[in-house]
């Protein structure tokens, strides 16, 4: 069964309504510029009104150890998500299961890009964009994924209800991750989205 992430939490309300429709886990963003950003005691409120075996994930973008350290404090995060340029060795430097995104595009060998990632958790395979790290509803050509991926992918870049369970059939990843195809506004997420995004999902395995 696919697991399902839904990214961009901002409020309580929207975490319960993912947990709720069945949602493995819950991203939370760090990203000052990004409309989904939360604060760090925003967080800590999110996770903890979450229901038990509701996974959070703390995504940063090029972050300082400072303030991954500071999220892993306040928040207690159970992964980290790393959306930026960071190195394998800061990744791993904080002794928490991480997953690694990675930005596809025809030319990009991906396999030797995440070649000294492999002690993530997952890799987590998104769409190229010159205006944003993530978050832009903007789908990339499954076909450019190699088959032989070592390590357990994550689908991300403009999965919506209407074609979640065609990525579900063409990729099987280990898991998708959405954020902007279930949100009634940037970072106001819509129930009704949520649900139907994951019963996509649920009918695909029918």
């Amino acid at each position: 069964m696919t697991r399902v992430k839904i990214c961009g939490i901002t409020r309580i309300e929207d975490g319960l309504a993912a947990a709720q429709a069945g949602a493995d886990a819950i991203g939370l963003v760090f990203v000052g510029k990004s409309p989904r950003h939360v604060t760090p005691d925003q967080a800590r409120e999110i996770a903890r009104a979450l229901p038990p075996f509701v996974s959070t994930v703390a995504l940063f973008v090029n972050p300082s150890a400072t303030e991954v350290a500071a999220i892993l404090k306040i928040v207690r995060p159970d992964v980290l998500q790393f959306h930026g340029e960071e190195p394998p060795e800061f990744c791993r430097s904080f002794g928490v299961p991480y997953l690694k995104t990675f930005r596809v595009r025809p030319g990009v060998d991906l396999l030797q890009s995440a070649a000294s990632y492999g002690d993530a958790q997952g890799w987590l395979l998104d769409a190229w964009s010159e205006a944003a790290h993530g978050g832009t509803g903007e789908r990339f050509d499954w076909d450019l994924i190699p088959l032989d991926l070592p390590r357990p992918t994550v689908l991300a870049g403009g999965l919506t209800p209407a074609n979640v369970a065609e990525a579900v059939f063409k990729v099987r990843p280990w898991a998708v991750d959405v954020s902007s195809g279930v949100e009634s506004s940037k970072g106001i997420k819509d129930a009704a989205k949520i649900a139907a995004f994951i019963k996509e999902i649920r009918n695909a395995y029918v």
